[in-house]
């Protein structure tokens, strides 16, 4: 992992504010993403999972974005919930069974939660509403780089 990826919302290992949460507006936080070994060639894209492993049932899914052009070294926050966006990058489907972004809403104590960004050698024949588990299927063989930044959250 060489992909340094980072916030102006919060600090890798800190808590991700509330307004990312459940208990307020509930929108996905901005990422920034670069200073890679490598560059993602113009036929490649980028995927974005964020995940929370500490769940009770398991590791719950809170983002899946996949297909975001290569040129792509950042998302402002509240990307919009939708299928496809303008930009042609897909949405995966959470572990709530939605589309797009849910953001930390853990029943009790502190979760960890992982925003990482995978560089991909190719575009995902996929659908929108695909799972983590069939996007990173997709993605096996194809990573060039991947990095990631970890917040935490504890509901109030």
């Amino acid at each position: 992992m060489t992909l340094k990826v980072t916030s102006p919302a919060f600090i890798d290992g800190e808590p991700i504010p509330a307004r990312y949460s459940c208990e307020d507006v509930n929108i996905s936080p901005p990422l920034n993403w670069g200073e890679s070994d490598l560059t993602v060639p113009s036929g490649g894209s980028i995927t974005i999972i964020c995940d929370d492993p500490d769940a009770p049932r398991g590791t719950w899914i809170h983002w899946v974005i996949f297909n975001l052009p290569p040129e792509t070294s950042s998302l402002p926050e509240m990307v919009m919930p939708r299928e496809e966006l303008e930009n042609g990058a897909l949405h995966g489907a959470n572990s709530w069974g939605n589309i797009g972004y849910s953001g930390p809403c853990p029943p009790k104590g502190t979760h960890h939660y992982y925003f990482k960004i995978y560089l991909l050698d190719t575009k995902l024949d996929i659908p929108p509403g695909t799972s983590k588990e069939e996007v990173l299927m997709a993605m096996r063989s194809h990573i060039l780089d991947e990095g990631q930044i970890m917040g935490t959250y504890t509901r109030k």
